[in-house]
């Protein structure tokens, strides 16, 4: 996995603050997510920390990040330096991670899309499998490999688009495009298809998978600007998964 984001660390993220990264993204993730008070969260590809600050913040008894990125762990310990929750980070490769004690959650904004190959694919799901207890949940959300290419500059207005060099297929690079107030910058994500998800997460031993749409937060969906997001939620950009490590 490359760490790029050593370089983009901070435009990273500075985006973030996209507002359909809250209005969307935040709210579904954490709604399917729930409640994860007295639990144990184990965060992979962490960033520079969004959602591992969060999930502390909710309740958590634990919360673990861990990213391949020296410089967004680097951002992540600063932000625990300014504000103590107890958050713990380290800089590792979701594939090999592992915690002597496992978790009762795993959760990953934006991690299995990194992926190139169905081997490096089954390497992270045996890495979530790996770290998560008996009974444990895996909570991620993801580039939506249904989406239509012929739709990915739909999401121009929301500060975002997606690209590919070639006709979509297992393997096939799309390139992320980020725009944000006065600079852009971009990193590349990796398009494998459902059924290869779904047989890496069952062959490293994770069952009951669910593929959840993103939904819109209520006070966007109640308020005046609800027109705004229909093209994004025409052919979404991005797609939630959910499943489980049996018990014991």
């Amino acid at each position: 996995m490359s760490t790029h984001y050593d370089h983009i660390a901070e435009q990273y993220k500075r985006a973030k603050l996209i507002p359909w990264r809250h209005h969307v993204e935040q709210y579904s993730l954490l709604k399917l997510l729930g409640g994860v008070e007295g639990k144990s969260v184990l965060d992979l590809a962490c960033g520079e920390g969004h959602y591992t600050r969060m999930v502390k913040a909710l309740g958590a008894a634990r919360a673990a990040g861990v990213d391949i990125s020296t410089k967004m762990i680097e951002l992540a310990q600063n932000s625990e330096r300014g504000n103590r929750l107890g958050v713990e980070y380290t800089v590792a490769d979701a594939r090999s991670i592992q915690f002597p004690d496992a978790f009762d959650v795993v959760l990953a904004a934006y991690l299995l899309n990194y992926a190139r190959t169905p081997d490096e694919l089954l390497a992270m799901c045996q890495g979530i499998a790996r770290n998560l207890k008996p009974g444990g949940r895996f909570v991620t959300v993801n580039n939506n490999p249904l989406q239509r290419p012929e739709n990915f500059l739909t999401t121009r207005k929301y500060g975002f688009v997606k690209s590919a060099d070639e006709e979509l297929r297992n393997g096939t690079a799309l390139h992320y495009t980020i725009f944000l107030e006065n600079e852009t910058f971009q990193f590349d994500n990796y398009h494998l298809d459902i059924a290869t998800h779904e047989w890496a997460l069952r062959e490293a031993g994770l069952d009951g998978i669910q593929w959840h749409s993103l939904e819109l937060s209520p006070a966007e969906a109640s308020g005046p600007n609800r027109e705004y997001w229909d093209d994004f939620f025409a052919d979404p950009s991005v797609i939630l998964v959910e499943c489980r490590k049996p018990p014991a």
